[in-house]
């Protein structure tokens, strides 16, 4: 990468995807929801409403962030997150729980798209559109070496005795930094303009009318479908790592002095740190599957199946009492999305133009928050029907009989 990339803003974009991604609570967050009393049904239900609330914010907060500024739009976000953390923090009554997954979520739909935007407006300024899928596997390689090392510090607590709710009150931290870094970004709304409710009414329905005309192309509809199935499937199915690594680690043959809560977390400090590194080199060298902007499809298509198949395959592990290859087999889910998500952030750029990008990424986010809202509860029934075997096998064979119709070509 060149020196006219590795700008002021190309070092604040990778500390902003580092210190976002220091959510001190994520390795333990399934196991924190277990342990506050609820079952794995209602579990899903509070994924699904989390999803709810995004797909209801989702199109008007992109469309605001286009006509208002993505800057503005993603401040907002940040400050609704730390709402979130302070109710995780304070109450385990579910009702509550309800209300932080809605500013959580909240968070999400204000954020989701947005920064990618940035991204690539900041790209098409400097005349580095071409760079676009290094670029953004570059900064997002930042956001996993911090999921790495949050791993390791989020272990150490948990096992010198921190519960799993104070948790929430350590990411408090890293996410008024990235309120701070955000602040200092470069302006992206119009200067000297009064925003009157008729110049925000016109910039909307200006935005509107550009948000539609993308599904006005069978190409462009098929491409949003295939990111968003895959970001939805791996959304409601990378926490069942955490049970499957607490069942790992009660059946290793070393540490048998430390009680089976220390065991875990030790466990799961290493497994999450490596994890994270490997998304880490996965994401940074991700563009060099891609053989250009039209032939990245074939990797895309490649990587669906191999992350589907990978969770369908640890399923049936589990089933035949093979925990640890269960979790080796689940890892390539996250690997694979590492790898997946910045090709299909070069595919989506080829369809949709800059001037509405944080809209279509939008569309992209609301299409996987329909697809979460309905499986994560599904997803948890089958989970406590048919065991954590039985309900990754299905729900892995499920999506992978979903692509011939999302296959890109």
């Amino acid at each position: 990468m060149n020196k006219i990339i590795r700008d002021k803003q190309y070092y604040k974009f990778c500390a902003y995807g580092f210190f976002k991604n220091l959510r001190f609570f994520d390795i333990f967050f399934l196991l924190f929801l277990k342990e506050s009393g609820l079952s794995y049904t209602s579990i899903g239900i509070l994924y699904s409403i989390r999803q709810i609330v995004i797909n209801i914010l989702e199109v008007p907060s992109g469309l605001l962030a286009d006509s208002l500024g993505k800057k503005r739009a993603l401040l907002f976000a940040f400050v609704s997150y730390v709402f979130s953390f302070v109710i995780f923090y304070a109450s385990q009554h579910f009702f509550w729980l309800t209300v932080a997954m809605f500013f959580y979520g909240t968070g999400e739909a204000f954020r989701s798209g947005t920064h990618k935007a940035i991204i690539l407006t900041h790209l098409k300024a400097n005349g580095l559109l071409g760079l676009k899928s290094r670029y953004y596997g570059s900064t997002r390689s930042w956001s996993q070496l911090g999921s790495a090392l949050v791993a390791l510090l989020s272990a150490g607590f948990v096992f010198w005795g921190t519960d799993y709710r104070t948790l929430f009150i350590f990411t408090l931290l890293p996410y008024l930094i990235d309120l701070i870094l955000i602040s200092s970004y470069p302006a992206d709304h119009p200067i000297n303009v009064h925003y009157t409710p008729a110049f925000v009414w016109d910039a909307f329905i200006q935005t509107l009318r550009n948000f539609v005309q993308l599904f006005r192309l069978p190409q462009t509809v098929r491409a949003l479908f295939s990111a968003a199935v895959y970001i939805a499937f791996f959304k409601m199915v990378k926490d069942y790592l955490q049970p499957l690594l607490k069942t790992a680690a009660l059946q290793l043959p070393v540490m048998m002095a430390l009680s089976g809560h220390k065991r875990s977390a030790l466990l799961f400090g290493l497994v999450y740190f490596a994890l994270f590194l490997g998304t880490s080199f996965v994401s940074k060298n991700a563009w060099r599957m891609e053989k250009g902007p039209q032939q990245a499809g074939t990797p895309v298509n490649f990587l669906y199946l191999l992350g589907m198949g990978s969770v369908a395959l640890s399923g049936l592990a589990l089933y035949f009492n093979r925990p640890l290859v269960a979790v080796g087999l689940f890892i390539f889910l996250y690997l694979v999305q590492n790898a997946r998500r910045p090709l299909m952030l070069s595919v989506l750029s080829e369809h949709i133009d800059s001037t509405i990008m944080t809209s279509g990424l939008s569309a992209e986010s609301q299409l996987e928050t329909i697809l979460v809202a309905i499986f994560a509860p599904v997803l948890g029934l089958m989970v406590d029907h048919f065991g954590l075997s039985g309900g990754l096998f299905l729900i892995g064979t499920g999506f992978i009989l979903l692509f011939p119709f999302i296959r890109l070509r």
